[in-house]
Order: C-alpha cells, then sequence, then structure tokens
C-alpha cells in the first residue's frame, strides 16, 4: 500500500477509514490537542505523541512503548487489525509518521500518512470540525514485536542517518539535549530536504536521490520521531523500510558517548 494518501482521495473516503491527528510540538506543551478542538479534519480522533505512542521511560526522550501497550492503544482508539488508518500533522507529516511507523512496524500495512497534512486539506477547501471525537473501544490483539528497532548496541558497523535540522546536527544549537552535535559518522538527513515548498512530499525520483546508498543505513533524529519521517520518504522512494534506532540522539547524548560536531559526518 502507497504509504501516501492524498487530499481528494481522503475526502472521498472519510466514512471507510480511521482517521488520527497527531500535532504536538516541542516548544509548546498540550497545542496539539487544544490545535485539535479548535478544528481538525471531521472524524478525526487526536493522538498524543507523548502519551498514546511513546512509554513513560526507557530509550531517549520519547521511548517506544511496550508492544501490548500499544495494542491496547490502538484499542482504546477503536482501531481493529483490519482497519486502514490515516494520521496527519500540521507539520508535514513530521509527527504523524511516528504513529504511522509504528503500525507499519507491528505489521499493520494498511496505514498512511496524509501528504500535506491539514494544511494541504485546508487549502483545498475542505472542511473542518471542532471539539473531540470520542471512538468508540475494541479489542487489538497483541502483535509479536516491533519490527525494525536498532538498539544503541547494535550500532556498530551501521551507517546512521539523523533526520534532525541541519544546525541541531552541526552542533550549533541544542535546545533539550545536554550535548550538541551527532552521533560520530551520522549522514544528516533533515526532514525539511523530503519536502516540496507547498509542505507535500517531493516526487520520489527526488527522494530517491537523496537516499542513494542509503538503503541499509539506520534513520534516527533526536527521540525517535521525526527519524520515522525519513522512513517514510525512503519508502516513498521505492526503498524497503530502514531501521530504526529508537533512542536516537537523546540517549546517545545522554550515555555520555562521543559527540562530532560540524558538517561533516
Amino acid at each position: 500500500m502507497n504509504p501516501l494518501i492524498r487530499v481528494p482521495e481522503l475526502a472521498g473516503r472519510l466514512d471507510e477509514l480511521k482517521l488520527f491527528d497527531v500535532r504536538w510540538s516541542l516548544t509548546e506543551p498540550g497545542h496539539g490537542l487544544a490545535a485539535y478542538r479548535d478544528g481538525h479534519i471531521p472524524g478525526a480522533v487526536f493522538v498524543d505523541l507523548d502519551h498514546d505512542l511513546s512509554a513513560p521511560t526507557g530509550a531517549g526522550r520519547h521511548p517506544l512503548p511496550d508492544v501490548g501497550a500499544f495494542a491496547g492503544t490502538l484499542g482504546r482508539l477503536g482501531v481493529s487489525p483490519d482497519d486502514e488508518v490515516v494520521v496527519y500533522d500540521d507539520v508535514g507529516g513530521t509527527i504523524a509518521a511516528r504513529m504511522w511507523w509504528m503500525l507499519r512496524a507491528i505489521g499493520h500495512g494498511a496505514s498512511r500518512v496524509l501528504d500535506g497534512g491539514l494544511s494541504s486539506w485546508v487549502q483545498a477547501g475542505e472542511p473542518l470540525e471542532s471539539g473531540e471525537r470520542i471512538p468508540s473501544p475494541v479489542d487489538y490483539p497483541t502483535p509479536n514485536r516491533f519490527a525494525g528497532v536498532v538498539t544503541v548496541d547494535q550500532l556498530e558497523g551501521r551507517t546512521v542517518i539523523d533526520a534532525r535540522a541541519p544546525e541541531r546536527y552541526r552542533g550549533e544549537v541544542e535546545p533539550v539535549d545536554p550535548k550538541a552535535g551527532h552521533i560520530p559518522g551520522a549522514i544528516n538527513r533533515p526532514t525539511s530536504d523530503n519536502l516540496a515548498p507547498a509542505g507535500t512530499m517531493k516526487e520520489p525520483v527526488i527522494l530517491r536521490k537523496i537516499y542513494e546508498g542509503l538503503e541499509d543505513a539506520v534513520v534516527s533524529c533526536g527521540s525517535g520521531v521525526t527519524a520515522c519521517h525519513d522512513a517514510l520518504s525512503m519508502m516513498v522512494a521505492g526503498y524497503e523500510m530502514p531501521d530504526l534506532y529508537i533512542g536516537s540522539f537523546s540517549e546517545w547524548s545522554r550515555l555520555d558517548l562521543p559527540v562530532a560536531t560540524g558538517p561533516e559526518p
């Protein structure tokens, strides 16, 4: 299944899909839910990155929850294994891709990201609704595991892609983690490079060039969230789903491991 869905298809299939709003902000706690209540795509249910898609403790700032806990979350959100799921945000899919990746990683292949997110929906003249949707819970069977997860002790010999903004990769700024810079040897492929000026995903042929030669790399970022957008982009380009270093730089920097700075790996 194509990992992206565009506005015209979504608009014609709202009644068939399970739709989730995954808006979130690093600098504005509570932004996502407040923005959702103000206006969201009709039928969408809000998903909280910090509470629904992360564990309270573990590797990095957004640890992966236990697979059983995630199955429980999906059930509470009204998702069954046969449902086709669509996720979106207001930042080009860079946050929503985390839920998309988690679904794909447990074998729920019928999951897609809205290309261009909420902005594309609004720009197309489609309606919004306000308030909050409360889904009817169902049972979601517990999967065996999240596939494609790499831990810090499994990075040796692997090429690492860093999805963070170039200035964070270079170590010029670091708003949240204890060190500035990047994992030595990591190659910067910021999520901003995946997007066209309109906020939609670049064409597959362009993405293929961006990630050429990195097909076997491990994607990472600050906390295992925006790295999922690089994984999404690689799949749009026609590559297989890459592995994800879930702890990412937030774990690496807290372990007091060596850090590189500057524009080079």
